[in-house]
């Protein structure tokens, strides 16, 4: 498809966390190839396999989605939330305080973060079918059976935790179809 990059989940390599409580491999960022000092916004999964505190990313505006599992309870400056199931994005500043526990086992978490000031961000969970936002959007299988496509283009087929980045040239009306769920990340820069 045109003004897509397709991001295979079997090319991502996965990077350990310093406090061992799990590994987070990255799907995109942008700029591409910006370190965590740079990045505009940065989307990534990650496996949590114990409870444990996150770092604090000041100047980042973070949004959490359980993909696997059976959930977590965030501690986010002293407030509980509690994120039971999949699928349900949650919103919350880096900065903050944060702690997680998990309700039974580990868990992915989708992460989207964008740097405050500097781009925006919105998560929208598709079951069945929907369009694709307009401007710059990632979509990511969370389950197997999702296909993206553009009008007068074949779709792309997604297995589970591949993504689609598209850009807003070339592609207008692109639709998401899936037989499970599927993010469409809508970004934009400021």
């Amino acid at each position: 498809m045109s003004g897509a990059r397709i991001l295979r989940a079997s090319e991502r390599v996965a990077s350990p966390w310093s406090n061992g409580g799990g590994v987070t491999r990255e799907i995109a960022a942008h700029p591409p190839g910006a370190g965590w000092d740079a990045f505009a916004w940065r989307v990534s999964l990650a496996e949590v396999t114990r409870d444990g505190p996150y770092s604090p990313l000041p100047g980042i505006r973070r949004i959490l989605t359980v993909v696997d599992g059976g959930g977590l309870e965030l501690t986010v400056d002293g407030t509980p939330h509690l994120l039971p199931g999949r699928f349900r994005p949650f919103a919350f500043p880096g900065a903050a305080a944060t702690d997680s526990r998990l309700l039974d086992g580990p868990v992915v978490n989708l992460n989207v973060m964008v740097r405050e000031g500097r781009a925006r961000a919105g998560v929208e969970m598709v079951r069945g079918s929907g369009t694709v936002p307009p401007g710059e959007a990632l979509v990511v299988a969370l389950e197997d059976g999702t296909e993206v496509s553009a009008p007068g283009e074949p779709p792309v087929r997604l297995a589970r935790y591949d993504a689609a980045l598209l850009t807003g040239a070339g592609r207008p009306g692109a639709e998401v179809r899936t037989a499970g769920m599927a993010a469409v990340i809508a970004l934009s820069e400021r």
